[in-house]
């Protein structure tokens, strides 16, 4: 999984928060950071809003809280 934040981010920082409680692992994108990510992010969720999580088979979650997180790892299957 990928998880694109922006750092200062309260929901990225709730995100991350919620997937490092429960064991998940994840390539964490500071779209910040780098042009090119902030790029991908927009191109693959259709926004510019953080936090933004995409799966290895493609799904994506945009701009989330974790109710809404928790709602997608589950509609997914996705386990830590």
């Amino acid at each position: 999984m990928k998880l694109f934040v922006k750092v200062w981010c309260p929901w990225c920082v709730a995100a991350r928060e919620w997937l490092d409680s429960r064991g998940y692992k994840y390539q964490l994108v500071d779209v910040e950071a780098n042009a090119a990510d902030y790029a991908e992010m927009k191109k693959i969720s259709g926004q510019t809003k953080t936090p933004t999580l995409q799966t290895e088979d493609g799904n994506v979650l945009p701009d989330f809280g974790p109710d809404e997180l928790a709602a997608f790892v589950k509609e997914h299957g996705l386990s830590p």
